[in-house]
């Protein structure tokens, strides 16, 4: 089972051989009868998939084949008992992906020549936050949302561990900080094992020697950071907590941290323990989008116009969109011409706009917040709610 993240969404959004198919079934978040439950929904809806493949023109061997991944999920027992509130399942000819979400999902399959992801993209756009966990042996980074998890590969530049960090050599009379050169070991992925040597160890020294370890630390991050906007919260013993503060200087590294050793501790469960301190300062920053929104609403840096929205999301200059998640838009949009058509009801070709101008805000770095209509912000005095709101970047 995959990881859901920015990069799995445009792996997922790519062209794809054959027919796609896009499976969602509610589950439950107790393991036992509700997961067979989800299990039997899942039969029935492959039962479903089988033969509408064939009554779209596909022969019964092709389809058959077509299906054997499918089937062999529902024969995989340990996923329906993995607790879950809603399953995803994503086929092609070539391609099989499947997740569990602790949110549930409306019951449906779409077979379409691209893969519906719709239903997955409030998983994405909850809001991002990062996770730096400091320990004797490894350093990791996380980019999390509140359902999902992403492990960030750190330049070279960050040191590899805080173990290697702390190696005293006794037959050195002197402190000496070594980040290059013969005694500078080569880690995991490249990155360097930074070696602090000297004698007289005691509370000030060692708390030195690991201070200038987290200021490398945080020079390398910077590598990453420098244009983020969203809470970084430490994970490590207690001791080291105030310590990378005083090394640290990304300006939205929160004050609250998770004491203990992240060693042993699964990065879900990081994750669980960092939400109910990032989520204060997430709906902060939703907020003051639609604060920001409400006072530039009649400026040229804000739209509510689905006809303008639609090309301005294509071309990647959407930095905030608001969307209505419980409705749809049917149209065409035409990238090469920029004509945009829209339909009351679907029509052979049409696509749900409001679907295509959230991917696209997300595939282009900006941040999606889809809400339901009737909590969308309004476009101006007296209109009611509009299905798109956006903040441009120019």
């Amino acid at each position: 089972m995959n990881i859901l993240d920015k990069s799995e969404l445009k792996t997922l959004m790519g062209k794809q051989n054959g027919p796609c198919v896009s499976i969602y079934i509610p589950a439950h978040h107790q393991a036992g009868v509700e997961m067979t439950q989800a299990r039997i929904r899942y039969k029935n809806l492959l039962r479903e998939t089988q033969n509408r493949l064939v009554a779209q023109g596909m022969d019964a061997l092709r389809a058959e084949k077509f299906m054997q991944p499918l089937e062999a999920l529902y024969e995989n027992i340990s996923f329906w008992q993995h607790p879950a509130d809603g399953v995803a399942v994503l086929c092609s000819t070539d391609d099989f992906h499947y997740y569990s979400f602790p949110i549930s999902f409306h019951e449906q399959v779409v077979i379409d020549s691209e893969y519906y992801l719709k239903p997955l993209l409030p998983l994405l756009a909850d809001g991002r936050f990062y996770i730096l966990a400091l320990s004797q042996n490894d350093i990791r980074l996380l980019e999390c949302t509140h359902y999902t998890i992403n492990t960030v590969e750190l330049p070279e530049s960050v040191p590899e561990s805080l173990a290697e960090a702390l190696r005293f050599d006794e037959f050195d009379n002197e402190l000496e900080f070594h980040s290059g050169g013969s005694d500078t070991l080569v880690g995991k992925g490249g990155r360097r094992a930074v070696i602090f040597h000297g004698q007289g160890v005691g509370p000030d020294t060692a708390k030195d020697n690991i201070l200038r370890y987290f200021q490398q630390i945080d020079r390398g991050l910077h590598e990453l950071l420098h244009d983020e906007k969203v809470p970084l919260i430490l994970a490590g013993v207690e001791y080291l907590l105030p310590i990378y503060h005083e090394a640290n200087t990304y300006p939205y590294l929160v004050k609250e941290g998770i004491a203990g050793n992240p060693d042993r501790t699964r990065a879900s469960a990081l994750r669980e323990a960092a939400w109910p301190i990032a989520e204060p300062y997430i709906m902060k920053a939703r907020q003051e989008a639609l604060d920001y929104y409400r006072d530039h609403v009649d400026t040229d840096r804000t739209a509510s116009n689905l006809t303008e929205i639609v090309p301005a999301a294509f071309y990647g200059r959407v930095f905030i969109l608001f969307a209505a998640i419980d409705q749809e838009q049917w149209g065409t949009f035409d990238p090469q011409s920029y004509t945009i058509d829209l339909h009351e009801t679907r029509q052979s070709g049409d696509n749900d706009l409001l679907y295509a101008a959230m991917l696209q805000t997300l595939l282009h770095n900006g941040t999606v917040y889809p809400i339901e209509q009737e909590k969308m912000p309004n476009a101006g005095a007296g209109l009611a709610p509009a299905l798109l709101a956006a903040i441009y970047r120019y």
